[in-house]
């Protein structure tokens, strides 16, 4: 069985562990504490190490899932996280426009990190108060389509909606693997 490590980042309450505990088939490892500064006016616990999951497909793939805590403070573990993954998703909440800036920060970090392939993934799409997919995309430095990431919706409360993400993933990584095989003269 081939195992593949897929990171969640995001800022905090953007849904990093909702979304690991929805879709993991083994009991969730996870992390959190009480908040105790800004975070704890969303949420009343925060992440403070990591969430781990795991997702098979089939009997040939082993999807191993952690997702980051959202608080910078703790950014020693996206190190750690990021390092030997093969793709990563970024959960952007789409109603707070005042999380875009820290989200671009955490793309940025983890694109200084590692090369790997990474989906911005829109959360609380149905919230009052939601910004554009294009205004969002803006908001993350993404001016036009040149090299822009992919994009989707995604409700980490929906066990059908995180698959269609993961199988994005997937298939980024597969494309990544075969156009790095060529290069190589693979082919």
């Amino acid at each position: 069985m081939k195992i593949m490590r897929l990171v969640v980042a995001g800022a905090p309450g953007s849904g990093k562990s909702t979304f690991v505990r929805t879709i993991s088939e083994v009991e969730v490892i996870e992390t959190e504490r009480s908040a105790t500064d800004h975070t704890s006016l969303l949420k009343k616990k925060t992440t403070v190490a990591f969430d781990y999951g795991r997702f098979t497909f089939g009997s040939s793939l082993e999807m191993q899932i952690y997702g980051t805590p959202g608080q910078s403070r703790f950014n020693f573990m996206w190190d750690y996280l990021i390092k030997n993954a093969q793709s990563y998703i970024v959960l952007v909440a789409a109603h707070r426009p005042n999380d875009f800036h820290y989200a671009r920060h955490i793309i940025s970090y983890m694109n200084q990190r590692v090369g790997i392939p990474m989906i911005i993934g829109l959360t609380h799409t149905d919230c009052p108060g939601v910004c554009s997919t294009e205004e969002i995309m803006t908001k993350l430095g993404y001016m036009n389509q040149k090299n822009r990431p992919s994009v989707m919706n995604v409700n980490p409360n929906e066990r059908g909606s995180i698959i269609e993400v993961l199988m994005a993933c997937m298939t980024l990584v597969v494309e990544r693997s075969g156009r790095n095989q060529y290069r190589r003269g693979g082919y």
